[in-house]
């Protein structure tokens, strides 16, 4: 009877410290689950409601789009955002106006040894008072100051010179305008001012009625030539042109070069016409034409008959070798 109490003693003791522990990790697998504990009911919440809006309030405000509420982008630089500006146009530009000359603006040349400029434009034509266009071919590269020099000489000294011929000048022919080289294209020589884009070389002046007045040529007019002559040397520093050197036979050249004291050259000689017939014989003595002087042969002059005279050459005792033996005979190389 004692044994018996003392093992339902210990497993009473077992059950009671089984049950006092918390369920195992894997209890669920046999069988011993945890005591569910009773949900407790919700409880009621008496939140306030808001009051209705008064009809006198103010209207309320829109919200703020997505856009709005972005945060603003980083400002750019000051260079990204303002393009270069162009230079300002000079007085020159401004005063050659399209009606004056058809010269667009070209960016400036800085080529090898000072070579190029500033304030450049490409003269293509010339714009008359009447309207007429005086085409440059092939079109000029030129500064500006020359360019203006030029369509004020086309508009002002040549154009009432066509019309005094009956007609209207159309066109010029450029020889030479703006090239990088050397006076001459001597090589080793100073820059030219055609390397300057200061300078234009002019063969002729075309007119509306077909003819062509080429300034070098001759057979044109003496008095046509000569009011071209003076009216260049008028307005450019420098005109040269035949008679000046043997690289200005066929054309004339013309440029705004700056020397000393304003000094301008001018070389042009305006030739007369060749002759059609080279003479053959010299022109006959003019009959007031004094009496040419004989000199008078004196008395020892006088040869007696059957003497040579002075002015004979001796003859020769012996006959001469013949030519081709005096010559050496070629050697063979």
């Amino acid at each position: 009877m004692v044994t018996a109490a003392a093992v339902l003693g210990v497993l009473l003791a077992q059950t009671q410290a089984a049950a006092a522990r918390p369920p195992a990790l894997w209890g669920g697998l046999f069988g011993e689950h945890r005591a569910k504990l009773p949900r407790r009911a919700p409880v009621a919440a008496s939140v306030p409601l808001p009051k209705p809006r008064p009809a006198d309030a103010p209207a309320e405000a829109p919200e703020p789009s997505a856009a709005e509420t972005e945060a603003p982008a980083e400002p750019k630089r000051a260079t990204e955002q303002a393009a270069p500006t162009p230079p300002p146009l000079s007085a020159c530009r401004l005063a050659l106006s399209d009606q004056v000359a058809i010269a667009p603006s070209i960016p400036d040349i800085h080529g090898v040894g000072g070579c190029g400029g500033e304030d450049l434009v490409r003269l293509e034509a010339v714009v008359l008072p009447d309207g007429h266009l005086v085409v440059v071919k092939p079109a000029a590269i030129l500064r500006c100051s020359m360019a203006s020099a030029v369509a004020d000489w086309i508009r002002t000294d040549m154009a009432p010179l066509a019309a005094s011929l009956g007609s209207v000048i159309t066109g010029l022919d450029n020889f030479d305008s703006y090239e990088c080289r050397g006076r001459n294209r001597v090589v080793g020589a100073p820059l030219s001012e055609h390397g300057r884009a200061n300078a234009l070389d002019v063969r002729a002046l075309k007119l509306a009625n077909g003819q062509s007045i080429f300034l070098t040529d001759r057979t044109a007019s003496r008095e046509l030539r000569e009011s071209v002559l003076h009216s260049v040397c008028s307005r450019f520093s420098t005109v040269l042109g035949p008679g000046s050197d043997w690289y200005h036979e066929d054309h004339i050249h013309l440029d705004l070069m700056e020397r000393r004291n304003n000094y301008r050259i001018c070389q042009w000689n305006v030739w007369d016409p060749l002759p059609q017939i080279a003479p053959l014989l010299p022109a006959e003595r003019p009959e007031q034409a004094p009496p040419r002087e004989v000199a008078a042969k004196s008395d020892g002059d006088k040869s007696e008959p059957g003497e040579p005279a002075e002015s004979d050459p001796p003859k020769p005792s012996r006959p001469l070798p013949k030519p081709s033996r005096l010559l050496p005979k070629p050697s063979r190389q």
